[in-house]
């Protein structure tokens, strides 16, 4: 085995038969592994395994170095065009004041504008637990302030000793 991903190159291939295949799509046919080799050596490239399962084994004829390359360079470009989500958090608890409140809600619209999702908690402590909907009452106030920007992802949910509710910015924006 060599380089990464279980791939084998030249010797390490170990059937006695293989179908081999030209860089350029030629065809060479079933022929013995040591034949195969003595052809990329002629040509200056790898015989690489790329259907270790099938009967006989096929391999191809190619420059390795340049393969890996492209796959590396196709996985960047890929990366690059994937879209990162950013998730912000606002805690707040159960008992918090108008003030407080109206100071997160600016924060959080500022955050829906620039398209990040916000997550809002609210944590109850001691016997806040025993009256959960408490919670939900506040999210859902909360939300009637950045309705006109965001857009609930799920209703407000009691986990643990939190309340939770996803705001996402509103798609037409």
């Amino acid at each position: 085995m060599s380089k990464e991903k279980d791939v084998y190159l030249n010797e390490d291939i170990r059937a006695s038969e293989v179908r081999c295949i030209g860089d350029d799509g030629e065809v060479f046919g079933i022929i013995s592994r040591e034949e195969a080799l003595k052809i990329a050596s002629k040509l200056g490239l790898d015989l690489v395994l790329i259907a270790p399962d099938a009967k006989p084994p096929v391999c191809k004829v190619m420059d390795y170095g340049k393969f890996r390359y492209q796959q590396e360079k196709k996985q960047k470009e890929a990366k690059k065009k994937q879209k990162v989500i950013e998730v912000k958090e606002i805690k707040l608890s159960a008992k918090i004041a108008q003030n407080d409140i109206s100071y997160k809600v600016k924060h959080a619209r500022e955050f829906l504008q620039d398209g990040k999702h916000v997550k809002f908690r609210v944590f109850l402590r001691g016997r806040e637990m025993s009256s959960p909907e408490v919670g939900v009452e506040l999210l859902n106030k909360i939300y009637l302030s950045v309705s006109d920007i965001g857009d609930k992802d799920k209703e407000p949910a009691f986990e643990g000793r939190y309340v939770n509710m996803l705001v996402l910015p509103k798609r037409n924006q």
